[in-house]
């Protein structure tokens, strides 16, 4: 995964600097050197460090950069993260590249935290989802597991996952479980299967199939999920999923399930504030 996040960084640098910034060019000598620190300017929880460290280096491998605070710390405002001492045109150059990724990572983390420290006591985790922004879900997912969540699949690659519409253009739940294990024994693959379920029925249906690894109970409620819970009483692992929120949350974990899914915690979180500084 490492080519992917270099080619968002060369995206980055691409979109925003294109042939020249031309307002550092004509107002900072190209000789001239200084120094920021990156001051954060709210509660929460640090992610982006490395990948910002990595993108001042990309455009000058010569600044110094003197790290205080690293990924997973909790910060509040006033906490200075980094120093950056160097060519002033390199730090400008980079600026608004590494606000962008480390305040959409640390809002990431910062949200898994708080969801993460809401199931204190129940054996849930947390699972990020796909609904990531297109070209960052490397370091969006990295973001999630630095706030104390866990990782679903990263793509449509790593896992293979009948969804309604698999399952409803397959034929059916059997047809469905059937031919994805008979695709991983064909092409040699390893990969977890996991199978969603709109109700009761379909879970008694998998569960008679067999073959699968995890069942995601779409759209469940609390109380039917308890009961599916009871049914299934540790025979695959459960995943509840479909518009779980904050509020919600522990009443999902209190049933017993293994894992909760949240898209939240990528698709619509809030960036933590933070600033460079010349100092």
């Amino acid at each position: 995964m490492e080519h992917l996040i270099d080619n968002l960084i060369d995206l980055a640098f691409a979109e925003d600097i294109a042939d020249g910034d031309h307002t550092t060019l004509c107002s900072i000598p190209a000789d001239a050197t200084g120094k920021v620190k990156l001051i954060i300017k709210e509660v929460g929880i640090l992610a982006g460090v490395q990948i910002g460290k990595r993108v001042f280096h990309k455009v000058n491998p010569e600044l110094k950069i003197d790290l205080l605070l690293n990924d997973g710390a909790k910060v509040k405002p006033g906490d200075v993260v980094f120093t950056v001492e160097g060519k002033v045109q390199s730090i400008l150059n980079a600026e608004r590249i590494v606000l962008n990724i480390m305040q959409r990572m640390s809002g990431i983390a910062t949200t898994t935290h708080k969801y993460v420290t809401v199931l204190k006591g129940t054996k849930a985790k947390v699972l990020d989802t796909r609904k990531t922004t297109p070209g960052m879900r490397v370091l969006e997912k990295q973001a999630v597991k630095i706030g104390g969540g866990e990782n679903h699949r990263m793509g449509l690659f790593d896992m293979i996952l009948l969804k309604d519409n698999h399952v409803d253009f397959a034929g059916g739940i059997e047809k469905a479980i059937l031919g994805a294990n008979s695709y991983l024994k064909d092409n040699n693959k390893a990969l977890k299967i996991e199978i969603e379920v709109r109700n009761m029925e379909e879970l008694k249906e998998v569960l008679r199939v067999g073959g699968v690894d995890r069942v995601m109970l779409d759209n469940f409620t609390p109380e039917k999920t308890k009961k599916a819970v009871e049914f299934v009483n540790g025979r695959v692992e459960l995943e509840s999923s479909g518009g779980i929120t904050f509020l919600t949350i522990r009443d999902y974990a209190e049933t017993g399930v293994d894992f909760i899914s949240v898209g939240a915690l990528t698709h619509s979180v809030k960036g933590l504030d933070m600033s460079l500084i010349a100092f």
